[in-house]
């Protein structure tokens, strides 16, 4: 009989040698889990979250699973809602990703690329961002609130219509050119920040 886990809390679990074949593992929290010798043929894994201490099977590509964590492969993922908020997510591939809705305060995303994503609506307030690529990325509503984006490229980002970035750290890099967009763009209000992204650039 196939195990349904999906979105169980599993965080410093001992699964060592468990039989998961075909295991409904979406959304399940394994950071620091011991996955070692564990059978995890079939077994569905998107969305579910790993990190530096998750134990995995030997042999077992974790990294092309549908997991999200350090050094996963998420381009062209669909993570709309998502709760990633801490996730460390170094080395992660994110091109063409979906992270619409998303919550991702707090989170490690230092050098990722999201070329091509969609962003929407997501929350990076407090994120480490330095280095970040965003060109062709669709940031409306996003909230950048302290994020550091050091180093950052914003320049060439799809739209930034009602995104916000007070007091995120690098904006004295970036602010300039993002204040040459359309008013469309920069008066769009943002709800949550109760600001406008106009605002939100021109804040000491």
């Amino acid at each position: 009989m196939t195990q349904n886990l999906r979105a169980a809390v599993l965080q410093g679990a001992n699964l060592r040698n468990q039989d998961l074949t075909g295991a409904n593992l979406c959304r399940a929290d394994l950071r620091a889990a011991d996955l070692r010798g564990a059978r995890l043929d079939q077994a569905r894994l998107s969305q579910a979250r790993y990190d530096s201490a998750t134990r995995w099977p030997e042999g077992f590509d974790y990294r092309h699973s549908g997991a999200v964590g350090p050094g996963a492969n998420l381009s062209g993922k669909y993570l709309c809602t998502a709760d990633l908020r801490g996730m460390d997510l170094r080395g992660c591939s994110m091109l063409g990703v979906h992270l619409s809705g998303a919550d991702l305060r707090g989170a490690i995303l230092e050098d990722i690329s999201f070329v091509g994503g969609d962003l929407r609506g997501a929350r990076f307030a407090g994120a480490l961002m330095a280095r970040c690529r965003f060109r062709d990325t669709e940031l409306e509503g996003c909230d950048f609130r302290g994020a550091d984006l050091r180093g950052a490229d914003l320049a060439q980002a799809r739209s930034i219509k009602g995104a916000v970035f007070s007091e995120a750290l690098g904006i004295e890099e970036w602010a300039p050119s993002l204040l040459t967009r359309s008013n469309q763009e920069l008066d769009c209000w943002n709800p949550l920040a109760r600001c406008s992204s106009r605002d939100s650039l021109l804040t000491p």
